[in-house]
Order: structure tokens, then sequence, then C-alpha cells
């Protein structure tokens, strides 16, 4: 009896390992690129869902993109809150965020603020004036380092059993200069 007891409960046990290593995952996490969108010029982005058994509902994203040339530089990091809905492999996204970044912009603004011009024609700068430029990114920004905040309202398509993903986006982003309705973006990763 001993012995049966003891073979009963060994094939269950391994009888439900087998049935978990069937069972399929959800796939509530993915990494990918996105070209525009809230990492502004493009990222590269971990977006998880905070209820693992399922892929719609809510979630977070968090980033990081930037470029560098002989003049200037630009680095940023969205975060965003975002909800899924949807079913099967279709999902409407919205989202609510904000974009930290940094830039560094290496012109020199110099110009004459005051010139004549010299007995033989020549101009004369009489003395220089500088200023610093506002850097714009589709909106002014203040200074560096800076936020926009960003909203995203769009399409994403996750496989069930995970693989490539993609996504297409209306990404609205705004700060203390204003509003700009019409930025976009697109993404494709990996849904895992």
């Amino acid at each position: 009896m001993k012995y049966l007891f003891t073979s009963i409960i060994l094939i269950f046990s391994v009888l439900n390992a087998s049935a978990q290593e069937f069972e399929s995952k959800v796939p509530s996490q993915s990494i990918y690129v996105e070209l525009g969108g809230a990492g502004l010029p493009y990222s590269f982005n971990y977006d998880f869902r905070f209820d693992k058994s399922k892929i719609e509902g809510w979630g977070m994203r968090v980033g990081l993109g930037g470029y560098t040339t002989t003049n200037e530089s630009f680095f940023s990091a969205p975060i965003m809150v975002n909800r899924l809905f949807g079913k099967g492999v279709h999902f409407f996204e919205i989202g609510l965020g904000a974009t930290f970044f940094a830039y560094d912009d290496k012109y020199n603004y110099t110009y004459c603020a005051d010139g004549t011009f010299g007995p033989n024609g020549e101009f004369i700068c009489n003395s220089y004036s500088s200023y610093e430029d506002n850097y714009s990114f589709i909106l002014d920004v203040d200074g560096s380092p800076s936020v926009m905040g960003t909203m995203n309202f769009g399409y994403r398509r996750i496989p069930k059993d995970g693989g490539f993903t993609w996504k297409v986006n209306l990404n609205p982003i705004f700060n203390n200069n204003g509003f700009w309705p019409l930025f976009a973006g697109v993404g494709f990763g990996y849904a895992f």
C-alpha cells in the first residue's frame, strides 16, 4: 500500500510537471526599436505588463535613445505607462509619459552687433555679441536637460506565442512651449 501511494504521488508529479511544460506562456514583455515616437528621434525600449498572465491591461515601457554628430549630441530616455485593449494578436494601445533628454550644441552663435564701413568700403565690426540658441525638437525647448510630455495612441500586433512584434502610433508631444499633436512613431521588436 505504501508503494502504491508513493507511485501515485510520483505519477501525478510527473504529469503536473509535463502539463506546466506544455502550458503556453503569455508574451507579456517585449523589446523593440522605435523610430520617432516617445524616444523622439529613435529609442531602444523594454515594455512589460504589470499582470504577467495576460497581454491586455496596464503596463510600462522604458527606453534609451540618442545620437552624436560632429556638432551636436542628443540623449533621450522615454518612460511611459500604457494600456493595451484587444484580444488575439491585435491591440489598441494608449499611454502617457515623459521623455527626459539632454543635448549639446557646439555651434558658435556669434554675430556682429554694431559695425561700420571703413574708408576703403570694408565692413568693420565694432562689437560682437553672441546668443544661446534655444534648442528645438518640433517644439522649442528652454534648455538642457529638459522634459517633453508624450502621449501614445496606436496599434500593436503581438503574436500569441511571442516572436516578431510591431506597432504604429500617433505620439502627441507637449512641453511648456506648446503642444504638437501630429508626431508619430513605428516600432519593431520581439515579444516574449
